[in-house]
């Protein structure tokens, strides 16, 4: 197969890792800048191209969109699919994940575990909302935030009012979000692939920080699933119309809540933690999904001169 990683810098761990998985398994590999690609629309001929160079040769993509491009990246990885092209996501499912809160009322409606969390527009409403939660402490997070940028925990009423109404004079979208007491600082990132789990870490938050995500400094560890928690990633995966996805959940007394669906989740702290090979895994995907659609053409071009002999 020819193979393309979506990507928009080719040194990253994650995308040197699936290069070398792709290659590794005897396909052809190109990692091709999204942003730098443009799309031609009419009627019965989608087409891409990527610095003057038609892209119609590509029979599969790994997306790797990242939070800024969500938007553009996500119409390129939807003309591939017109184009018939093979992806390791959706971009329904991408899009939709980058949007916490419609991400937040998909798994509700899914009826999967989630911190209590409250979403308004008007200061008015800041006092109910920080009781819908449970009260302080609290967590506040921008929508757009990633990496832990843009979250913030409010230890009193008085805080979570103030950083509230800052957030909102600001013009920003948020989230408020109970605090898990219990979990004390770590998270769990369960990687799923085609439906099932193929790795999972623990992450602790370094001393006198309360986010665990490894660049703010936290840790990780390779951990044992219980059966709640698989079942929790992969039935979020599945929610999400996500087919490569991180599931980052908290352990709590009422079993684990999820925090959110990563559609791009980085290869380098699951792949360290855990010793496994996670990126040929996504590749193992791509192959079976392209055999399925070779075959699929090659019945129906068996159809269409059948149809035609008879005529």
């Amino acid at each position: 197969m020819n193979i393309a990683v979506l990507s928009t810098n080719k040194n990253l761990y994650s995308t040197k890792r699936l290069v070398e998985a792709v290659q590794s398994r005897g396909h052809h590999c190109v990692v091709i800048d999204h942003s730098k690609c443009y799309v031609g629309i009419q009627q019965g001929k989608p087409t891409i191209h990527y610095k003057g160079q038609d892209l119609s040769h590509i029979d599969a993509i790994i997306p790797r969109i990242g939070s800024s491009l969500t938007f553009y990246g996500s119409a390129i990885v939807r003309q591939f699919e017109v184009m018939g092209v093979v992806s390791a996501n959706p971009s329904q499912a991408i899009t939709r994940s980058r949007d916490k809160l419609r991400c937040m009322q998909i798994l509700s409606g899914a009826g999967l575990g989630l911190p209590i969390t409250g979403f308004a527009r008007s200061v008015s409403d800041v006092d109910d909302l920080i009781s819908m939660v449970g009260g302080a402490p609290l967590v506040i997070k921008l929508l757009e935030g990633t990496q832990g940028i843009g979250v913030v925990l409010a230890e009193t009423k008085k805080a979570a009012s103030s950083v509230i109404e800052a957030f909102y004079g600001l013009g920003n979208n948020i989230l408020i979000q109970e605090y898990i007491k219990e979990a004390k600082g770590t998270d769990i990132r369960a990687f799923v692939v085609d439906g099932k789990v193929v790795g999972a870490m623990k992450r602790t938050a370094k001393e006198g920080e309360f986010r665990s995500n490894l660049h703010r400094g936290g840790s990780a560890e390779i951990v044992k699933l219980t059966r709640a928690e698989k079942q929790t990633a992969v039935s979020a995966a599945k929610a999400m119309g996500l087919t490569v996805a991180g599931v980052d959940m908290l352990p709590s007394a009422r079993g684990p809540l999820i925090l959110e669906v990563n559609s791009s989740p980085g290869l380098e702290g699951i792949e360290t933690a855990t010793g496994k090979d996670i990126a040929s895994e996504i590749v193992k995907y791509l192959e079976g999904q392209y055999a399925v659609t070779q075959a699929a053409k090659t019945v129906n071009i068996k159809r269409k001169v059948k149809k035609e002999s008879k005529l």
